[in-house]
């Protein structure tokens, strides 16, 4: 072996040269050695793979007939472990075909033999300059797809969208064949939260699974972890149906903790992840930790917002039997009719929301609104304050805020003679006209104390009688057409609902 004695900037292109002539490749060496990069030689194919494993090397230039292993073998090699490394093969005037076959394999050039140093130098510097502008693009798309990937995560407050947006990155941006996201259960533990297959990987392929109790330990510095090979199936505690040639596993990590990680797979052989990838896994990630932990506290906010309002609806059903119900009764219908009508989940859930509290205000009004007989004149004025009882009581709760048009207006009317404020059509927002019709459905359906509950039919017939006057045609037209068929569907899966 021949090599040049100067220590180099780190930066320096490292090129390997490969002849069974010694005197060839001494000469190469020496030239490209005084142009500055650092060169190391190999008598063979099979020499150069073993220096290949102890060094990386930016360029090869090898011959293309030698014992042991000839220059496709070695091509085919550098291919399959080391696919960054350009290859250059030299060969004489009789082998120009197999050289140029060589190229659609995967080689950069070819060099004739004999040839001139010069031409030589030549090819090399225009082969890495290839290469320089190369990995320059891919550095600048990494770092576009770094800002985009960051600014998804950071925008988000849904854990789902988060780790998702992770699982993009890796299989993408790192191109790796198995993306999973583990999170902290709460207890000391971990769980599989999301595992992702990239193009490549069939559904049916079974992808193994981590062993996480050994991965909490080895991540407990909060370094990355990179195992190849061997080393990599051990970090599994279930081995996937192909060989695992590659893993990286970067924890997400805040405020001191260990919130989980990010485990990446290759099952593609002599694909390894590179430090470049798991420096990119890895800020992601951190972001990705953040905006994780602020999910997490937001689905602990809205936990207990479902909590606050199941609470005030049960609430509102204890105050009379004849009530008991009622209020969820008119949010199964709400959020059904929402949908019926097209509405987003979102929005679905927010009319769910506000449908399950449309009587909270019922609690202002200290008066029994179930009495037999109808009530006085007086009664019902007082009974007609409770919207307007509903949006005081949830009015200084901000994050009930978008649930009190429902409230607040269920009681307005499609021609204006509703009421508190006499909205018409359009003015009184969907919200509300989406429970109008609900409530109203199950208040004639139930059971009251001055009379028994109307018959399903009778109060379809109702509804319709009063599509354009109470209530919104196209809100009311939606219910009724759809109504009979849902609750068929109930009564088969051996639900309740109104004969």
């Amino acid at each position: 072996m021949s090599q040049s004695d100067a220590t180099p900037p780190a930066d320096t292109p490292r090129i390997l040269v490969v002849d069974d002539e010694k005197f060839i490749r001494d000469i190469i060496a020496d030239f490209l050695a005084m142009e500055g990069y650092v060169v190391r030689t190999a008598e063979d194919g099979a020499a150069a793979a073993d220096e290949l494993r102890r060094a990386r090397f930016d360029l090869i230039i090898s011959d293309l007939k030698m014992p042991r292993m000839g220059g496709l073998e070695l091509l085919h090699e550098v291919s399959k472990a080391h696919p960054d490394t350009m290859t250059i093969i030299m060969t004489g005037f009789g082998t120009v075909e197999t050289a140029i076959d060589a190229m659609k394999r995967g080689a950069y050039d070819y060099i004739l033999k004999p040839f001139k140093v010069e031409e030589v130098i030549h090819i090399v510097q225009r082969g890495l300059e290839k290469q320089r502008l190369a990995a320059e693009n891919l550095r600048l798309r990494e770092a576009l797809s770094l800002y985009k990937v960051s600014e998804a995560i950071a925008a988000s407050l849904s854990l789902d969208e988060v780790i998702a947006t992770l699982s993009y990155c890796a299989i993408h941006e790192v191109h790796a064949d198995v993306a999973a996201t583990w999170l902290d259960d709460g207890s000391g533990g971990y769980f599989e939260r999301k595992v992702d297959r990239g193009p490549g990987v069939e559904s049916d392929v079974f992808v193994g699974r981590f062993d996480p109790v050994l991965l909490a330990k080895r991540l407990s510095g909060g370094e990355p972890l990179v195992e190849h090979g061997a080393r990599a199936a051990e970090l599994l505690i279930e081995r996937p149906d192909k060989p695992v040639s590659s893993v990286a596993v970067v924890p997400l990590r805040t405020r001191g903790r260990l919130l989980g990680w990010l485990s990446v797979m290759s099952l593609t052989e002599g694909k390894r992840f590179l430090e470049g990838q798991r420096k990119l896994l890895s800020i992601v990630v951190s972001r990705a930790a953040a905006a994780i932990d602020n999910a997490r506290l937001y689905e602990d906010l809205q936990a207990t917002f479902q909590q606050t309002i199941e609470s005030l609806a049960r609430t509102i059903d204890k105050m009379d039997r004849y009530t008991a119900g009622h209020s969820e009764r008119v949010a199964n219908y709400a959020s059904k009719l929402a949908r019926w009508l097209g509405l987003a989940e979102p929005k679905v859930e927010l009319v769910r929301q506000a449908a399950l509290m449309h009587d909270i205000g019922k609690i202002g009004c200290v008066m029994n609104l179930n009495k037999p007989g109808k009530l006085t004149q007086d009664e019902y004025e007082i009974f007609k304050r409770h919207p307007a009882y509903g949006r005081e009581i949830l009015d200084p709760i901000k994050f009930l805020e978008p649930v009190i048009p429902g409230v607040h207006l269920h009681h307005e009317r499609w021609d204006g003679r509703g009421y508190p404020l006499g909205l018409r059509a359009n003015e009184i927002p969907l919200i509300a006209r989406i429970i109008s019709v609900a409530d109203t459905y199950d208040a004639m359906t139930s059971d009251r104390a001055y009379r028994r509950a109307l018959p399903h039919e009778v109060t379809v017939n109702e509804i319709t009688r009063c599509s354009g006057s109470q209530f919104d045609p196209d809100v009311c037209g939606s219910f009724t057409e759809r109504i009979d068929t849902w609750l068929e569907e109930q009564r088969d899966l051996g639900g309740k609902v109104p004969e």
